[in-house]
């Protein structure tokens, strides 16, 4: 008994894969951008790993909760961007002393 496999379905099947795969790719770019955005270049970081974890989110990642914790660790560095930025009165380098 041989089995015969629809090409459109196999097709259909791999694309799906292959969407999947990069939502997991996003994810985890997501948190491992979140990750340093915590201490270095919140400012670009930040933005840039939740943006990563939405795409991977709406995509269907299999990696949902690698993906929500990229968009919270993103979340938290512009938190301590606004922390920091506000208890320093808007100098983050002071570069004179």
């Amino acid at each position: 008994m041989s089995t015969v496999t629809n090409p459109a379905v196999s097709n259909r099947r791999d694309a799906n894969r292959q969407r999947t795969a990069e939502a997991d790719n996003l994810a985890i770019a997501s948190f491992l951008l979140g990750l340093p955005g915590l201490l270095l270049f919140n400012i670009v970081l930040g933005p840039i790993a939740i943006t990563l974890a939405t795409l991977a989110l709406v995509r269907g990642t299999s990696r949902r909760g690698r993906a929500f914790l990229g968009l919270a660790l993103g979340i938290a560095s512009l938190a301590i961007l606004a922390v920091t930025t506000a208890t320093s009165h808007g100098v983050l380098i002071d570069i004179s002393s």
